[in-house]
């Protein structure tokens, strides 16, 4: 029997129709909240949204790599809903592409989906929720890239890295505000259509898994969700990982 701890609740949810997004959009839903979806890809927007019947959703097509998309997002929300409650930035690349070989475009289209987005997100759905006077939460999907380097990932270990350290900075700057901004570090989980990856590299992040298994439906976005419920009140700036114990070696 679902609590319904997120009745009345308003959250928006970038890349939602990627494996992660589809997932704690599920969670949310199951648990009362109205949903505002956002991804780049339409007609993959739209299964999403079908996958969940009987629950309030709206959908923005968005291309986080535009600020002007980002603000487009932002500027629908408060047209809709006025401010939202919760935001989960989850949208992000994981490319592979070696520095020496990397191209300014490659390097800036990571940053700009994996960190700049999420600062405009935070900035202008701040303001909204200091505006209106809601005390809401954030919470930053980040990586075991942000603490473990690796040849071919570094734009993405600078994103995540950067993404780590911005979600500290803006829960100092928030909690004046009552409003917690908390990061979360899933476990793998294949079947990305954005970053696709090979047969050979998940039987490899499951070996280098203490628990030896990938990340399940059920993993990060039940800790996304006590971390954006009134159990977790008093838990700003922090990083949460849910990943097997992938990162226990570096943390």
């Amino acid at each position: 029997m679902s609590l319904q701890r997120f009745s009345g609740k308003k959250v928006v949810i970038t890349g939602a129709a990627g494996v992660f997004g589809g997932w704690i959009a599920r969670a949310f839903a199951a648990e009362g909240a109205s949903l505002y979806l956002s991804d780049i890809r339409p007609e993959a927007l739209e299964q999403t949204a079908r996958r969940l019947p009987g629950v309030d959703i709206w959908q923005h097509v968005t291309d986080l790599t535009d600020p002007e998309s980002a603000v487009d997002l932002i500027d629908s929300v408060e047209r809709d809903w006025s401010s939202p409650d919760i935001v989960i930035n989850n949208a992000g690349i994981y490319p592979y592409s070696r520095l020496l070989e990397q191209t300014t475009e490659q390097w800036n289209a990571t940053i700009d989906l994996n960190l700049r987005a999420p600062f405009l997100l935070i900035q202008g759905f701040a303001r909204l929720m200091i505006a209106r006077g809601i005390q809401g939460s954030f919470i930053n999907i980040s990586s075991g890239a942000a603490s473990m380097a690796g040849p071919g990932m570094g734009n993405y270990n600078v994103s995540k890295a950067g993404l780590e350290m911005l979600t500290r900075v803006f829960s100092l700057e928030l909690a004046p505000h009552s409003i917690r901004v908390n990061s979360v570090v899933p476990g793998y989980a294949p079947g990305s259509e954005v970053s696709v990856m090979t047969d050979a590299h998940t039987s490899s992040m499951i070996e280098n898994t203490p628990l030896k298994r990938t990340s399940g439906p059920d993993d990060a976005p039940q800790a996304i969700l006590y971390l954006s419920s009134d159990a977790a009140s008093f838990i700003t700036g922090t990083t949460l990982s849910v990943d097997g114990g992938r990162t226990a070696r570096v943390r």
